[in-house]
């Protein structure tokens, strides 16, 4: 378990990382004391032996956004070195949130529903995949206290949205519905039970081959990078050539050929 269970609570059962914000009577508003916990989960997952991660949130939303009363104070503050400060590698805290989800080599898949607002929006970028419940409501926020998104979105979302479609959401602050947000690429699908949809590919995903879905993600982030076509082909070969043949693969094989689920050490 986190230090902050109080914030964010994590459980690890089967290979599966069980993350979730138990803030629920503040809707999940970050606060300075779920950013740290949101820190720590992530390096917690990222020292374990899990596999997959389904990340989500206590109660009716997954995360209303900042908690502004909290950070009201640092608002104000005329010295902004603390956002300009790389404290997490290339991030700040506040970015660290979405980027250390995002930097875990295993899958991170986000379950989410009700308000998905700003800070709750970039924390559930950081995954791999996001499953949005049909009453969920997204928005990028920050123009809304007139701020540009700062927590990561920048760094993802030219990846998920056209350019037109970032600009309108970004400047307007406008909620849009899952099914718009499907659309659009900002949301993988629409399911009435995301949670249960997030664990049944958590579950997928863990009786794969744990290199080979490392070694999967890693090929992904790099051919997005904006990588030439001769490097990702290299990588693409370099990581093949990392599996091809180690005992992992053969025992994925010999398991399709048994008919029973591989077993890894």
């Amino acid at each position: 378990m986190t230090k902050d269970a109080e914030r964010v609570s994590v459980e690890i059962q089967n290979h599966i990382a069980h993350v979730t914000l138990t803030r629920a009577d503040k809707m999940n508003a970050v606060d300075d004391r779920m950013l740290h916990a949101l820190i720590a989960a992530a390096k917690e997952v990222g020292a374990s032996d899990a596999r997959a991660v389904v990340l989500s949130g206590a109660g009716k939303s997954f995360c209303a956004g900042l908690d502004v009363m909290s950070f009201a104070s640092m608002m104000q503050m005329q010295d902004t070195s603390w956002i300009t400060e790389r404290t997490e590698g290339t991030s700040n805290d506040f970015q660290a949130v979405a980027m250390l989800w995002r930097g875990l080599d295993i899958p991170v898949i986000a379950a989410i529903y009700g308000a998905t607002y700003g800070a709750g929006l970039q924390i559930a970028l950081g995954a791999d995949i996001r499953i949005a419940a049909p009453d969920c409501s997204l928005a990028i926020m920050e123009m809304k206290w007139g701020l540009v998104p700062d927590m990561g979105g920048m760094a993802i979302l030219p990846t998920l949205l056209r350019s037109d479609v970032l600009r309108m959401l970004t400047y307007t602050a406008a909620p849009i519905t899952a099914e718009q947000a499907a659309a659009w690429g900002l949301v993988t699908e629409v399911n009435a039970d995301p949670r249960a949809r997030a664990l049944a590919l958590a579950e997928e995903i863990a009786g794969r081959g744990p290199n080979a879905i490392r070694a999967a993600k890693r090929l992904i982030a790099y051919a997005e990078s904006g990588a030439s076509e001769a490097e990702v082909l290299l990588r693409e070969s370099n990581e093949q050539a990392g599996l091809i043949g180690k005992p992992e693969q053969m025992e994925v094989i010999t398991a399709n050929m048994q008919k029973r689920a591989p077993m890894f050490d």
